[in-house]
């Protein structure tokens, strides 16, 4: 039986692993694809602390080092099913039945995507989903957001600081967004709204040329010369393998307090699968750190 299984290696994962491997616990890893989740995907990451201008497999790789420093590397096993129930933790794979004092859902999300083509093959390369990690290297350019709630009007705005154009493309025609986010939107004079648009289409070749978007109630179709596009339609978190076995908001994501508790004792949340706020790389980390400290005072309490 481990002390602690963690599943997903994303970096709460990771930031778990070291952790744990720091409080020799017995600890397995769990990853189902690749080790790093979605940080792999993000070309450079300049707002990790003490690490500024790395590419995000990078950063994704010194992590996944600094866990095999004390012993914890990534077991590739997709996890099936769990049984949470009960002071024995059961975890189930494609391949193998483990057992463990003490669970940590490290499974991450994903990122909504708008299904367009041009954004797979342009995704890292102007296609971002994220504009507190990326809009800083958009300083005098143009971009655009696509979306039209809290998340995409809050992008606009950061984006309005750092680039001389922000178009916020809206199928709608009204936003979403809280009223006094959009009255702070209103005030930025480098952002227009495309009201009741679609981007069909994300152009470049080796990275985002511009867009092409429609008009639905006019079927005017247009393009427009852009250098980003930030699509904030939306995160599903990873959290079907706890469906029905623990709390689950209503957009499916986990609910844990500040110590990363689930609802079940011994079972615990951590990263972008866990109902918060700001869903960061910093934030990950700190939320693996934070259930592994959770994981040992549970084991000292109730495994004697």
């Amino acid at each position: 039986m481990y002390d602690l299984i963690i599943i997903g290696s994303g970096p709460a994962g990771f930031a778990a692993g070291v952790y744990a491997g720091r409080a020799k616990l017995n600890t397995l890893l769990l990853e189902k694809e690749f080790a790093g989740g979605q940080v792999v995907n993000t070309y450079e990451v300049a707002n990790y602390p003490g690490l500024p201008d790395m590419t995000g497999p990078e950063l994704a790789m010194k992590m996944q080092e600094h866990a095999a420093m004390f012993g914890v590397v990534p077991t590739l096993e997709e996890v099936i099913d769990l049984e949470l129930e009960g002071k024995v933790k059961k975890v189930i794979t494609t391949q193998n039945t483990y057992e463990a004092k003490a669970i940590i859902i490290a499974t991450g999300a994903r990122w909504k995507q708008l299904g367009v083509v041009g954004e797979q093959e342009l995704r890292g390369r102007g296609v971002s989903y994220c504009a507190t990690c990326d809009g800083a290297f958009f300083n005098g350019k143009v971009t655009a957001v696509v979306g039209g709630g809290d998340t995409a009007v809050e992008d606009a705005i950061f984006l309005s600081r750092y680039a001389k154009k922000v178009y916020l493309i809206h199928r709608r025609d009204e936003l979403r967004a809280a009223k006094v986010l959009q009255e702070a939107l209103f005030q930025h004079e480098n952002v227009e709204i495309l009201w009741d648009t679609q981007v069909k289409e994300i152009v470049g070749e080796q990275k985002v040329e511009n867009i092409t978007v429609i008009n639905k109630k006019t079927n005017e179709t247009r393009s427009l010369d852009v250098d980003g596009v930030f699509i904030a339609v939306g995160t599903d978190p990873n959290s079907g393998l706890v469906q029905g076995k623990l709390a689950l908001d209503q957009q499916s994501y986990i609910i844990a307090n500040e110590n990363c508790e689930t609802n079940i004792p011994g079972v615990y949340a951590a990263g972008d699968v866990r109902q918060k706020l700001l869903k960061q790389i910093v934030t990950a980390t700190a939320d693996g750190a934070v259930a592994v400290y959770a994981v040992e005072r549970y084991i000292i309490e109730n495994w004697k």
